[in-house]
Order: structure tokens, then sequence, then C-alpha cells
């Protein structure tokens, strides 16, 4: 099953952040500050599992967000409770590196 779009919307006006997302394969990545900070796949929010975030979501549950994917936070009460997770994706956008820039390709 994959991510409805209303679901994006939602999450997007729920967290206090300036968050943009991305469809990849039916899923969303989720973008704050150009980092990847979270995963949103089959209606759940997946936040990457940074030590601020962690902090942040302490009694969150550790999910791949599918299968073969390393453990993110499952931080499933995003909508109902917004600024836990607002505070542990802004953490994470804070402790994960720049994506290396992309080589141009040959012509």
């Amino acid at each position: 099953m994959s991510t409805r779009p209303e679901t994006i919307a939602a999450l997007l006006d729920a967290l206090d952040a300036p968050l943009t997302s991305r469809a990849m394969f039916g899923e969303y990545a989720l973008y704050l500050d150009g980092r990847v900070v979270a995963l949103v796949c089959d209606d759940q929010l997946f936040v990457k599992p940074t030590p601020g975030a962690r902090a942040a979501l302490p009694d969150a549950d550790m999910a791949a967000p599918y299968p073969g994917a390393k453990d993110h936070i499952l931080a499933s009460d995003a909508l109902d409770d917004p600024e836990p997770a607002t505070i542990a994706l802004r953490a994470a956008a804070t402790e994960l590196p720049l994506p290396k820039p992309r080589k141009k390709r040959a012509t």
C-alpha cells in the first residue's frame, strides 16, 4: 500500500517546520534544510534515528519503513501531537550531513 497525498498534505500542514516532500516509489521523503529527515511509508511517519531525534521521541517504537531498511523512529502520533515530531525533525536536520553533490554526467 502506498502513502496517500492527503497524508503528506496533513503532515506538512501540522508539523511546524519548513518541510518539503518528494514522491519516491509510491512513498515520500521529507526534507528539511536540504537533508532527508524522514520517510512516510504506508501513511506512517518514520524519522531518521539521530541522537537528538531519539531524545525528542524517547517512547516511540523503532521500525523499518520498508523491507530491508534500517530501523527508524516510528512517529505514528505526529498528527495527534505534532510538537515532539517537529522537534525530532529539526534535531535530525542539524545532526545529519548535507547530501554529497551529484557528479555531472559525461556527454
